[in-house]
């Protein structure tokens, strides 16, 4: 599905960036005007052109705020936190050094902050304690009653951010009476970026301690935790209630069963071609983004080494020790992960459910971007089933 571009990754993230309009973290109009005059294949032109766009829409959020509109403020940032998340996404060529990809990084972490302090219900800032550290998170409350109610964990994927949480997940959640607490692992966000800590396989080690952590909160019902995971997520998310039992059901948006198979198909395209993996790099956006990502975010020097980090991210020989109730998404169109939540339904042996997204109804994209309203309500149309059995 083309959205303004013909570049498969430029027409992805522009769709992804316009798609979280549904919780208002964007502007159709903004993302048009933005978008023309960014050139196809052009990273430089869009880091600049959103940056610009997100720093405009800021001073809107700014002066509303200092003059005391509180809604305006809140929906401006919203929306300048997104486009500052966007003008970074293709910055990724040395992310450690690059001044202008940290300003981006941390503009957009400001802006949602102030924004989440402006919502009905203000968003708490936690930090989750881990392995002598801590993981950054948010916990978003559906009501101030103090009761208990069903609890979502969720985290990102391969590129996600704490902040984009709010508009992937949390919104939709917190309007069907779900509290939710969003959380960056190690490789994610800010925990990487600022702490070094880098993607892990055994993401029982990351669950586990936001599982404790919620279990501390007053508003958390013990017995009704789901986990959700996007992306790369939908494998991390699987690894996890392998081993972590007291989640009560989970949500694989989407199903993930080999991460390694990915970018093993990316190193024999690289070996088929005069040049190899350089030659690849140049020739494909999605590519060059793919594999500078996988460097820093696993914290290895080359491609031999992404690959060879990558085999241990797999649900063989873990599948079945799955207990809790999974729903497992697909996407018609997947560009990263087609057939693979086939292959994780027909691994699991706990009660499962399969929900495959069509083009036809605009969710065929990798994870639905584009059809957020959409894959929520299916996911806790599904999730509401199972805390009400």
């Amino acid at each position: 599905m083309k959205f303004l571009y013909n570049d498969e990754s430029f027409s992805f993230e522009a769709l992804r960036a316009a798609g979280y309009a549904t919780y208002g973290g964007a502007e159709l109009g903004e993302v048009l005007v933005t978008c023309r005059q960014v050139p196809e294949g052009d990273e430089e032109a869009w880091s600049d052109q959103w940056a610009a766009t997100a720093a405009r829409v800021e001073r809107i959020g700014r002066d509303a705020l200092a003059a005391g509109h509180r809604v305006s403020a809140r929906e401006a940032l919203l929306r300048a936190s997104n486009y500052y998340r966007t003008a970074d996404f293709y910055r990724r060529a040395d992310p450690a050094n690059d001044i202008e990809s940290a300003r981006l990084a941390k503009a957009s972490q400001l802006t949602f902050a102030d924004a989440a302090a402006l919502l009905d219900i203000p968003a708490r800032a936690v930090r989750i304690p881990y392995e002598g550290t801590t993981l950054p998170g948010y916990l978003f409350l559906a009501d101030e009653s103090g009761g208990r109610r069903p609890t979502v964990l969720y985290h990102g994927g391969y590129d996600s951010t704490l902040e984009e949480g709010y508009l992937a997940l949390a919104a939709g959640a917190l309007r069907r009476g779900y509290h939710v607490l969003v959380f960056d692992g190690p490789g994610q966000g800010s925990t990487v970026r600022e702490q070094g800590l880098h993607f892990r396989p055994d993401w029982e080690a990351v669950v586990t301690p936001a599982v404790e952590f919620a279990l501390t909160l007053q508003e958390v019902d013990p017995d009704r935790i789901a986990l959700i995971g996007t992306s790369l997520g939908g494998y991390l998310a699987a690894r996890a209630v392998a081993f972590e039992r007291r989640i009560a059901a989970c949500v694989l948006h989407d199903g993930v069963y080999d991460v390694h198979a990915t970018f093993e198909a990316v190193a024999r395209a690289a070996a088929e071609v005069p040049g190899g993996l350089d030659t690849v790099m140049a020739q494909s956006v999605s590519a060059r983004w793919l594999v500078r990502n996988g460097l820093w975010t696993l914290g290895v020097s080359d491609m031999d080494e992404l690959v060879e980090a990558f085999r241990a991210y797999t649900l063989e020989g873990v599948a079945e020790r799955i207990a809790c109730p999974m729903l497992i998404l697909e996407a018609e169109n997947d560009q990263f992960f087609a057939g693979q939540p086939q292959r994780v339904l027909d691994a699991l042996t706990c009660p499962k459910e399969l929900i495959s997204f069509r083009e036809e109804e605009g969710g065929g994209e990798h994870c639905h971007e584009g059809a957020v309203a959409l894959w929520h309500q299916r996911t806790f149309d599904w999730l509401d089933t199972v805390f009400t059995v």
